[in-house]
């Protein structure tokens, strides 16, 4: 049983591509929260996954509740894993489930990081296509160490490109109290009203206003999926995405 969040779908795809290789199913941690779908019944053999995305070096928010929330039962010491997808440093991602997850008493027995895309656009650009097709290439070969290692059952930390525990409680902080705020979206006149980034955003922070979005709590996981799902691009994060582009993953559908 393979549990991911994925907003632009990098988490998706290896997700997936885990899924085809040991059989495990793929669950979607946003619909997990949407359902209250929090409990699950696992069988001794079955290995436990769960997989996100690195934002401000730390788990994104509805990672960080699913996991407090999360029932295995039928748990006996299954082989558990993490997988964090990340665009520049994998952070301390791997610790923090670590930590929630051992408060179950469910004990992580391998940790890896696949380097794709980085889709906070506010600083990183990906407007060149050619750049963002050569990390999406490269990551092809870590996903399938990582399924290799998964379908061995293999223990250890092989997570790549992490920062000191200590840094990573500072940028904890700047996540939850800074980039979490939803001050710095706007929209502009291309807007159709279609009301996608309503229907798609994993904590309902949109609200469709007078066939405007709007965004209604003053903070959000801060996944960008409605900017990056945007079909015309309407949908800004302070000055720099317009000039740094969009994203999807191009293997999967999100």
């Amino acid at each position: 049983m393979i549990f991911y969040f994925s907003a632009t779908g990098n988490s998706k795809y290896v997700a997936t591509r885990i899924e085809g290789e040991t059989n495990e199913r793929a669950i979607s941690i946003t619909e997990c929260m949407t359902t209250n779908q929090l409990s699950f019944n696992i069988n001794s053999t079955e290995r436990i996954g769960i997989i996100s995305p690195t934002y401000g070096w730390v788990l994104p928010s509805i990672v960080r509740e699913f996991l407090s929330l999360l029932r295995l039962r039928g748990y006996k010491e299954n082989y558990a894993f993490f997988v964090a997808t990340y665009g520049t440093t994998s952070g301390q991602t791997g610790e923090y489930a670590s930590q929630l997850l051992e408060k179950k008493d469910i004990h992580l027995n391998a940790k890896f990081s696949v380097k794709m895309p980085d889709t906070w656009t506010p600083i990183y650009d990906l407007s060149n296509k050619e750049k963002v097709n050569e990390i999406n290439t490269k990551a092809e070969s870590e996903i399938h160490d990582v399924i290799h290692l998964i379908k061995n059952r293999s223990a250890g930390d092989f997570m790549k490109n992490k920062v000191p525990y200590t840094a990573s409680l500072f940028y904890g902080l700047v996540y939850e109290h800074c980039m979490r705020k939803t001050n710095k979206f706007s929209v502009d006149e291309n807007c159709i009203s279609c009301g996608l980034c309503a229907k798609k955003c994993p904590v309902k922070a949109i609200e469709l206003q007078n066939g405007k979005p709007v965004w209604v709590q003053d903070k959000c996981v801060m996944c960008l999926g409605c900017l990056h799902g945007c079909p015309k691009f309407s949908i800004q994060h302070g000055k720099n995405t317009k000039k740094h582009g969009q994203y999807k993953n191009p293997n999967v559908r999100i």
